[in-house]
């Protein structure tokens, strides 16, 4: 589904990450914006690898044509407020991979009359976006759910580009591989997991969130530029493997569990202290052995979590439901992984009396 609404010319965990948004050096930029009568200002979603290489996109665009403009991140854990962002002279914001909470977007054009553009793949912020409300400026909406932000927002600066000036976003040399990268990144924003080794690329990519801040790292655009779609699954994959070795280490260390007494059958069991963080790769590789030996094909990772133990299942199996398991005892999870809190003294009648 695809969805442009252009509107009328008469109406945008805590993480560590987080820390800097709305800092002095942003408010002080948006100052000196102001002062200089910035006419563009871009507004990009953080920490969001879609929302970073808009703002990629968004600045190669106005180099090229040498248009003052300002780009600075926007966390909706710690937003900037409409008030920051009345700067004077402004003329148009973009708002990339996001839309802003609703009426953000209606109230900073009604206070600047300027021409605000926002980019989006999420159904959720249909909800956001306002039908009939009246502003000082104008806004567009480009809301494709069948395309990623980042995607998106490359497709509308490259054609603006090629059909006003006859010239590229972007050179031959880093084309195909950006255009690689934006498959593999649109391939997770819309949750296809479609593209081999999509697990690997999300696990290699990952390592790069800390640097998406254009803000503390001024060297943003040209990391980004430099991402190959191979480095980033090659070191993917050198991490699950080096996580299936962990997991490995502990797997032969496996018992038979009674999973509530028997009443869901029988699966096998590790115990994991000290290696929770590596619960799912140890519960579904168990799972494996525990269809194997005829049994449930349920994998029960067990391990201290402060003065509590914890007890999570994993499966591969399409036809079974863990959840079933860790709802009854005040847990929950989706079919395939979920846990719960579980007693010792219960959890002592659930060993099978032929544990290996």
């Amino acid at each position: 589904m695809a969805l442009l609404i252009p509107r009328y010319r008469i109406y945008g965990f805590v993480s560590p990450l987080v820390r800097y948004f709305r800092s002095q050096a942003a408010l002080k930029a948006l100052g000196k914006a102001s002062e200089d009568k910035i006419p563009n200002l871009i507004l990009y979603n953080y920490p969001s690898f879609s929302g970073a290489f808009a703002a990629l996109f968004a600045h190669l665009y106005h180099s090229r044509l040498n248009l003052p403009y300002l780009v600075l991140p926007f966390s909706s854990v710690e937003p900037f407020r409409v008030e920051d962002l009345c700067i004077d002279g402004l003329q148009n914001c973009y708002l990339l991979d996001f839309v802003g909470p609703k009426g953000f977007a209606v109230e900073l054009a009604r206070r600047t009359s300027c021409q605000i553009v926002g980019f989006d793949h999420r159904k959720s912020v249909l909800s956001k976006i306002p039908l009939n409300q009246n502003s000082g400026g104008s806004l567009t909406f480009h809301v494709n759910l069948e395309k990623s932000s980042s995607v998106a927002v490359y497709e509308h600066f490259s054609s603006r580009l090629s059909e006003g000036y006859a010239i590229s976003l972007l050179n031959s040399t880093f084309q195909d591989r950006v255009e690689n990268v934006l498959k593999y990144i649109q391939d997770g924003d819309l949750h296809r997991w479609s593209l081999p080794d999509i697990r690997a690329f999300g696990i290699g990519i990952n390592h790069w969130r800390s640097k998406l801040n254009c803000i503390t790292n001024p060297h943003m655009y040209e990391q980004l530029m430099g991402i190959c779609t191979d480095d980033l699954i090659a070191n993917g994959n050198s991490h699950i493997s080096n996580r299936l070795a962990a997991a490995n280490k502990l797997l032969d260390k496996f018992f038979k569990i009674r999973l509530g007494r028997g009443l869901y059958g029988e699966c096998l069991g590790v115990r994991a202290d000290g290696n929770s963080d590596l619960s799912d790769e140890i519960g579904k590789e168990l799972s494996k052995k525990s269809a194997a030996a005829g049994l449930r094909p349920i994998g029960a990772v067990i391990y201290l979590q402060r003065k509590n133990l914890k007890m999570c299942l994993r499966t591969g199996d399409a036809a079974t439901d863990t959840s079933e398991v860790a709802k009854a005892y005040g847990g929950g999870g989706s079919p395939s992984s979920s846990s719960f809190i579980i007693r010792m003294d219960e959890y002592n009648q659930w060993l099978s009396v032929h544990s290996s």
